[in-house]
């Protein structure tokens, strides 16, 4: 007489779910090393920043643009009352330009710079260049901080003397205004301007410690460990470029 199969079903059906997990779990193991492989090796996925689209760059640089070009137009404009009220002889015409300078001098000048100032922030970490990445951006930068901390601390201080002794002018009072504090901003302020758009224009001295982050990326380069992310965004940058 044959042996019969006495094995129970239950044990045929834990044999049977042993393999599907054993299964399951080799496949999942599979799956990992294949995602651990896919990594590039010797270094960790650095997370950008998300970067402005087309258009959206193209917005904010119009901004840009325009606030710093009227920056400079305000500058030109303080410049020519200051000197007129310096070296003109008519008392009143000095006093109607110190007076003048208290309408637009602080208030629109800090307006102005602070829009500069944001779009400029958001262009940098918007794009490739980032706000410490390159010298000339950050060059740009402090230039751009400075001249507005500039406006409330040291321009204001002047305007409002000036302005005051541009009213003692009219009331035919003969006094004396110290031109030091006057002379600063129409000479200093556009000339730091104009060297801010020739940063922008020419983009000089290149990265920041780009020595020391091509030393560390020479092992992966050798070991032929780019991965495709990286490779697709250097030919987006290189792009983005071609387009500027």
């Amino acid at each position: 007489m044959p042996d019969q199969d006495i094995t129970p079903a239950g044990a045929s059906e834990d044999r049977y779910g042993d393999r599907a997990r054993g299964s399951c779990e080799s496949k999942s193991e599979h799956e990992s090393g294949a995602v651990r492989s896919a990594q590039p090796r010797g270094r960790v996925a650095r997370q950008h920043p998300p970067r402005l689209g087309r258009r959206a760059r193209k917005g904010v640089l119009v901004v840009h643009l325009v606030s710093a070009g009227a920056w400079i137009g305000l500058d030109v404009v303080l410049a020519i009352l200051v000197f007129t009220a310096l070296l003109t002889d008519d008392v009143r015409t000095a006093a109607v330009s110190y007076q003048a300078l208290r309408l637009f001098a602080v208030w629109p000048l800090s307006t102005i710079g602070l829009v500069c100032l944001a779009s400029g922030i958001t262009l940098g970490l918007g794009t490739r260049y980032g706000l410490v990445r390159y010298w000339w951006v950050a060059a740009k930068l402090a230039i751009n901080i400075v001249f507005v901390a500039l406006v409330p601390l040291a321009l204001r201080p002047a305007v409002s003397e000036a302005a005051a002794y541009g009213r003692q002018l009219t009331d035919g009072a003969l006094v004396t205004l110290p031109t030091t504090d006057l002379l600063f901003p129409p000479i200093v302020s556009p000339a730091g301007l104009l060297l801010a758009v020739i940063l922008a224009v020419y983009k000089p001295w290149g990265r920041i410690r780009k020595g020391a982050r091509s030393s560390a990326r020479a092992p992966a380069k050798a070991s032929g460990s780019r991965s495709w992310p990286e490779a697709n965004r250097r030919v987006a940058d290189s792009r983005t470029d071609s387009a500027e």
